[in-house]
This record gives structure tokens, C-alpha cells and sequence, in this order.
């Protein structure tokens, strides 16, 4: 009996012009995630927000998700839902 496994070929796969993009579904579930926030952690998004502005200086999105995750105990979709949100409020301010 042999344990070599042969290779999968995978058909490429076709998107219907009608399935929608996946930034519309990003930013619908971006929206949900914020609003529920203050509900699953107890706190409002500005208090998520201004931990985040007052905790270390990482720079890259996913070292701060993980500090929010580590530090705070938070969900990783919600602790990236609050950098996310951190990343939007300050290119808004910048513009």
C-alpha cells in the first residue's frame, strides 16, 4: 500500500455577476460588529478606542488585535472590528 497521495487538480472557481462583493459584506459586518460591542463587552466603543490609542505603540493591525486579544480577553472579530474602526476614525481625522 503506498502513502503518496497523488495531486489535487482544483477547477478555478467562477464568480455569478450576482453574488456581491465581499467589501459590501466587510463593511455590513463591520457594522454589526461595532454596534454590538458595548452589549458582548460591557463597554462603549470609545473606551475600546481610547485603550487602544493609550496602550503600546504597534504600528501593524494584526500586532494590535493580538495586544486587544491578549491584554483585554476580547473576541478576535471584535478586537479587529475596534483597530479597524481606530484605522477609519483617524484616516477621517487625517482628511
Amino acid at each position: 500500500m503506498s502513502l503518496h497521495r497523488s495531486p489535487q487538480v482544483r477547477s478555478p472557481q467562477v464568480r455569478s455577476p450576482q453574488v456581491r462583493s465581499p467589501q459590501v459584506r466587510s463593511a455590513q459586518t463591520h457594522q454589526y460588529l461595532i454596534e454590538r460591542i458595548p452589549k458582548v463587552t460591557g463597554h462603549e466603543v470609545n473606551i475600546w478606542l481610547g485603550r487602544l490609542a493609550e496602550g503600546p505603540g504597534l504600528l501593524r493591525f494584526s500586532e494590535r488585535v493580538n495586544w486587544l486579544r491578549a491584554e483585554h480577553n476580547l473576541p478576535h472579530s471584535y478586537a479587529s472590528a475596534l483597530v479597524h474602526e481606530a484605522d477609519l476614525r483617524r484616516r477621517a481625522i487625517r482628511t
